[in-house]
């Protein structure tokens, strides 16, 4: 259950919905937060609050350098970020509390519809938009951490070259952005499928690579999708 601090007396859903989400994930799932930029609203395209004209992740990224040693799961910690700076988008670190399994949306959604006909345990599912200049909405399938770096050779192991498939893995060093943060240009990051009680202990990656490998095969040979790696969107 979420506990939120509300000192002012207001209704919690008057408070920020970014702050909420975030103190819920540090709160209800135990994983470590991290404050991102946001975006900047003008008389042109959103800009990224990094100042920076040509961001290839806007909205998207650590705002600090050293956002590896602060991240956070204190609840009080994440509620004060917050609620310093409402607009900040919500980064959860990979390789601590899970890996991340990437991969292009539409071969996504047919792995998961797969997976659901063979019964396999899925944990959250983060649907990303796209990357400015990048085709395509992403999904981040959440495992537990450890597959990074071996995910290479379990694709060769069955029968995959992993330069052909567009299926990235993420391990300590990148992130994911959670929802509802505001990605890119008007699109937020939305749950596939959402953080529950029933899929808190989350798969193993093994489970989900072959049905992933075989749908972003599928993917790249057919005639509509040429085949591309994925962006550096986290």
């Amino acid at each position: 259950m979420l506990h939120v601090d509300n000192t002012s007396g207001a209704p919690e859903q008057n408070l920020p919905p970014l702050l909420l989400e975030a103190v819920r994930y540090a709160e209800d799932r135990h994983w470590e937060v991290v404050p991102g930029t946001w975006l900047v609203d003008g008389d042109g395209p959103a800009c990224c609050s990094c100042g920076a004209p040509d961001c290839a992740l806007p909205g998207a990224h650590p705002a600090e350098q050293d956002w590896r040693r602060r991240a956070s799961a204190g609840p009080g910690v994440v509620r004060k970020w917050w609620t310093e700076n409402p607009a900040a988008s919500i980064l959860l670190p990979a390789g601590r509390a899970f890996d991340v399994l990437d991969v292009p949306e539409v071969a996504g959604c047919l792995a998961l519809a797969r997976m659901e006909r063979m019964g396999l345990q899925l944990g959250p599912v983060v649907a990303v938009p796209a990357a400015p200049g990048c085709g395509g909405r992403r999904l981040h399938f959440l495992v537990l951490p450890g597959v990074a770096d071996k995910l290479p050779d379990m694709l060769r192991q069955i029968g995959w070259s992993p330069e052909r498939l567009d299926l990235v893995a993420r391990g300590e060093g990148d992130w994911v952005v959670a929802p509802p943060s505001r990605v890119g240009g008007y699109a937020s990051a939305q749950w596939a499928r959402p953080p529950s009680a029933l899929n808190r202990w989350l798969p193993d990656a093994a489970e989900l690579v072959s049905p992933l490998a075989y749908a972003c095969g599928r993917e790249a040979s057919s005639p509509r999708q040429a085949p591309r790696r994925a962006a550096a969107v986290r």
